[in-house]
């Protein structure tokens, strides 16, 4: 019986990977133009969105690590757009809040999202059932 190989796109991952990958470069020069990468964004988005966080409820909403997410937090703070503080009650834990800057970063990111939705070339109805499958599937992923 003769094996048969691997082709990378009918592996459900490839299109996952590079469908993301494709959508994002929709963004990726206006987020260069303001010196930030998708995933700080990301990150911003989270403290925008609460005011102030910390670094295990960012971590937890983007799903990255603290070893990936400290190094981003820090150049966001060199650029001037977050303040790291320890807690008082617990030296271990850092609050993370905006600074002006990063607050005035947000009035220039809003339009984002739909740069994205407008590279995916999908419909309405599309985008919804695409956002519900994919929130599934990483429900499923992450377990």
């Amino acid at each position: 019986m003769k094996k048969e190989k691997l082709k990378v796109e009918q592996e459900i991952g490839f299109p996952l990977y590079a469908a993301a990958k494709e959508a994002l470069r929709a963004c990726q020069p206006e987020l260069s133009e303001l010196g930030i990468t998708y995933t700080q964004y990301l990150a911003m988005s989270v403290i925008w969105e609460y005011k102030e966080a910390n670094l295990k409820m960012i971590g937890e909403r983007i799903y990255l690590d603290s070893g990936t997410l400290t190094p981003l937090l820090r150049k966001l703070e060199k650029k001037g757009l977050i303040i790291r503080e320890r807690f008082k009650q617990d030296e271990r834990s850092m609050m993370i809040t905006l600074t002006t800057k990063g607050k005035s970063l947000e009035k220039k990111v809003r339009h984002i999202p739909k740069l994205i939705e407008t590279k995916l070339g999908l419909s309405q109805d599309e985008l919804q059932l695409l956002q519900n499958l994919l929130c599934k599937v990483l429900h499923n992923v992450k377990g």
